[in-house]
């Protein structure tokens, strides 16, 4: 079996996660977190818009992660990223992460919007 190392250039991978916080490039952010190719911050959770809705034609695809659990995101949020032409796919945040690094590491535009466990 061929071990290849996996570049991501200058975008922010999730290194890891645990109750209430993230680690990103070594450094671990309590709280919400969000990822974009505009950089990795602190997010409001899901009354936060403007810092997603700002990723329009930035990404192709922006994953939410929900927490512990997968839910439903809340009706306004969904109607405003749609609206605002912004691909959105929902799952647990341990599941985004995995996913959002998967695609991040195939050099896609993607980011990650998600809540601690």
């Amino acid at each position: 079996m061929q071990i290849n190392e996996v570049s991501f250039g200058d975008a922010m991978p999730v290194d890891g996660y645990g109750p209430g916080f993230f680690r990103l490039g070594g450094e671990i952010r309590s709280g919400a977190i969000l990822i974009s190719p505009l950089g990795a911050r602190s997010w409001g959770g899901f009354e936060s818009l403007d810092p997603l809705l700002a990723l329009s034609g930035v990404v192709d695809v922006l994953f939410i992660g929900t927490g512990a659990e997968i839910a439903h995101l809340p009706e306004r949020l969904r109607h405003a990223l749609d609206d605002a032409g912004v691909g959105i796919e929902t799952m647990a945040s341990p599941a985004a992460c995995r996913t959002y690094n998967v695609l991040l590491a195939e050099g896609r535009r993607v980011a990650l919007a998600a809540l601690p466990v």
